[in-house]
Order: structure tokens, then sequence, then C-alpha cells
């Protein structure tokens, strides 16, 4: 395992990109070990690990998301966090994060989430006294609770590499991720109180019934994907498909996509489907070279031999994840790391479920966090600060997101309680 993250970080260093350097690190560390022969293999990998039927839920999910928001319904959510806790001290950083937990039901992506959302509360903010790195740093934080929320492209993922229910996972990180969302308001609240940030005109309860009203078709999209999925109406990548036509229905109702809206919306989750794929693609060949070494069935001793509390070992995996998560985007996290924390889940015997959530949380934690936080390089170039102003503002927030991964880790009833209440154990 060493052989090969000095390997993969060489190449890393010397700017080849994260696909290119997981597939060539895989490759010369197969060589280096004398299995050059199973190079030969490799295709064949490389195929097998992008030829899986939940897949498609990818770029389903993500055209749904790209629909929606071109059909103007990010402007929509955003109307109705603002009729709801617009009127309160620093109330647009409060509507930054309600809006943010409202969109989290349509995108599926923390990146999409903070470019859509921090395009227009960003300068909003800044124009209404709130200082611009912050307003930032609560955009790129508010987009961590993106992945929590159904539908999340980073569960589905780790669902094909775990063999984990996604439709169990999506459920179970809707409490998270409403807990997450509850923080950033409470912390986005006193912050304001503490500075003294201005209020926004109080929005008249029609104006609300309105907002409301032209919210609700967003709002209906997480509930029919988990609905569907749980009441076995479809499966979890028919509930994708469908998500695309209920996105375009809406959007064609509202007379707000046209033709050319949706080609580019078809264009965009092309190109970030593409790159998504590509990188499993490559990842796969990462898997083959640590299953022939046995790296798994190792690291697990390893761990186990440093200690076998299971308290001890948590702390190590997610001090692992978190280090990682730094340096690498979410994705090429769990590829990496998955043939051998699953091994080690499976020792200490941890619910497949939590564990998901929990990996989730930990890899997306390292989009908000220098010196690779990809959010914070979206919300960076927004705002136009820099990536010392922004991080300084984020380092609070941080530890609400610390946090709450301890909870997650250490009670299982914050992610199971919703899967077993909506279907009981027999």
């Amino acid at each position: 395992m060493i052989g090969f993250l000095g390997i993969f970080a060489v190449f890393l260093i010397l700017g080849i990109p994260i696909s290119l350097a997981l597939g060539a690190g895989g490759l010369t560390y197969l060589w280096l070990t004398g299995n050059g022969a199973l190079v030969m293999a490799l295709p064949q990998r490389m195929l097998q690990g992008v030829d899986q039927f939940v897949l498609l839920t990818i770029p389903l999910f993500l055209l749904a998301g790209n629909l929606m928001n071109m059909g103007g319904l990010s402007g929509r959510m955003i109307g109705f966090a603002n009729a709801l806790v617009g009127h309160f001290r620093g109330g647009l950083s409060l509507v930054t994060v309600l809006a943010s937990t409202l969109f989290a039901g349509i995108s599926g992506s923390a990146i999409a989430q903070a470019s859509a959302i921090g395009s227009f509360m960003i300068p909003a903010m800044a124009r209404q006294g709130i200082p611009a790195a912050y307003g930032a740093a609560l955009v790129a934080m508010s987009a961590v609770i993106d992945p929590l929320i159904p539908p999340s492209i980073t569960m589905i993922v780790f669902g094909v590499l775990s063999g984990a229910s996604i439709g169990q996972m999506f459920i179970a990180g809707v409490i998270p991720g409403l807990i997450l969302g509850v923080s950033l308001l409470a912390y986005a609240w006193w912050k304001a109180a503490r500075n003294d940030y201005p209020r926004m005109p109080k929005v008249p309860w029609s104006e609300r019934g309105t907002s409301l009203i032209a919210a609700i078709p967003a709002l209906m999209l997480p509930v029919i994907i988990v609905g569907g999925v749980k009441t076995g109406i479809f499966t979890v990548t028919e509930s994708a498909a469908v998500a695309v036509a209920y996105a375009l229905l809406v959007g064609l109702l509202h007379r707000e996509l046209s033709w050319d809206k949706i080609w580019q919306a078809l264009i965009s989750t092309a190109v970030a489907t593409s790159g998504l794929l590509f990188i499993l693609a490559m990842a796969s060949i990462v898997a083959f070279a640590l299953t022939i070494e046995q790296v798994p069935t190792k690291f697990a001793e390893l761990l186990l031999g440093v200690s076998d509390n299971k308290l001890v070992i948590l702390l190590m995996i997610n001090i692992m994840l978190l280090v990682l998560g730094k340096f690498l985007e979410p994705i090429s996290v769990m590829i990496v790391t998955m043939p051998i924390l699953l091994k080690v889940a499976d020792v200490i015997d941890m619910d497949l479920v939590q564990f998901g959530v929990m990996v989730t949380l930990n890899v997306v934690i390292g989009m908000v966090t220098p010196p690779v936080g990809v959010c914070l390089f979206v919300v960076c170039a927004i705002s136009g600060q820099s990536l010392g102003a922004v991080s300084k503002e984020v380092v609070p927030m941080f530890f609400i997101c610390i946090a709450l991964l301890a909870l997650i880790a250490l009670v299982p009833a914050v992610t199971l309680w919703l899967p077993n209440f909506m279907v009981p154990a027999p």
C-alpha cells in the first residue's frame, strides 16, 4: 500500500490528472512487484469497473439537477428560503444555508450546489454588508449537506464499490443532512447576532405562500425518489430516469426550459459523467493491484495489531480519510481506500449503511478544506477572495462537521433509525 501511494503521489506532483495517476500508479505498481504479466488483463478490468447498470444513475441524476437548475428552480428555492428566514438578523446568510439544504435534494453534487447557490448568494450577501470571505465559506460548507441528502452521487459510488443498498443509504443520510443544516443555521444566526449583520425586510404571509407554491415542484423531487424506491414502484436506477422526466416536465410547464438550455444541460452532464466514469475505470486497476497483493487483509491486520478497540480503529479510519480528503477528490479517496476499509468494517462489525454515511461525510469534508478543497476554489472564484481568507472563515464550521462525523460513527441510530422505521425488520 505504501509503495502504491508513493508512486501515486509522485505522479500527482508531476501534474498528471488524478484519473491517469490512478491508472499509471496501478500499472507501475504491478510491474515493480513482478506482476507485469497481469497487465494484459487490465482493459477487461477497466470495462468491468464501469459495466454496472446502477452507474446509469450518475448521468441521470446529474442531468435532472442540471435541468432543474436551468429551469429556474434554484432561484425559486432561494426565494422560498428568503421568505422563511430572510427577515432575521443576517437574513441572507440564513437564506444561504436553508436554500442549500433544500437544494440538496436536487443536484446530487456538492460542486454543483456550491456553484449554483454561490453565484446567487455570495454577491447578494456582499451587497448586504456580510463579508465576502465569510459568505463564500458559508456557501462552501453548506454544500457539504448536498451529498448527505438524496440523490447523492457520492453515495451511489459507495454503493457500487461496497455492495451496500443505495436506497437504504439515501434514507440514512437524511437525518445527518438535516442535523448539519440546522447546526449551520444556528452558527450563521450566532455569527450574525455577534457582528450585527443587517436584516432583510419581512415578507408578507401572502408572498410566503406564493413562494412555497413556486418551490413545491423542486421540494417534491427527493420525496418522489425516496418514496418510489422504498415502496417498490421503481428501482434506484429507474428513479434517476423518473427524476429526469420530472425535471424536464416541470421546466417545460414553467416555460423556462428552451431547447438551447436542454442541450447545454446534456453537454454539461456528458462532460461530468465522462470524467467520473473514467476515474472509476482507472481506479479498477488500483483495486485489482491491491487485491492481488492482499493489501486489504494486511492493512486490516495492521490496524487490529495497533488496537482491537472499536473506538480506536474508528478514530484511525476517520483520521486517514480526512487526511486523504485534503488532497484527493471524494471518489478517488473511496476507490483507493474501499477495498481496505470494507475489510476493517467487517472485522469491527459495523453496519455497512452506517459506515457508508460516515465515509461519505468524511470524504466530502475534504472538498472544503485546503489545499485541494474543490468547493473552496469554486467559491473563491465567485467571490474574488483568497483561499487563505475563506479558509480562515471555514475553520469554526469545520468543527461542526467533525462533531457530526463523531455522532454518525458512535451513534448508529442517527443513520439507521429512519431506514429501519420506513422498512421495519421482519
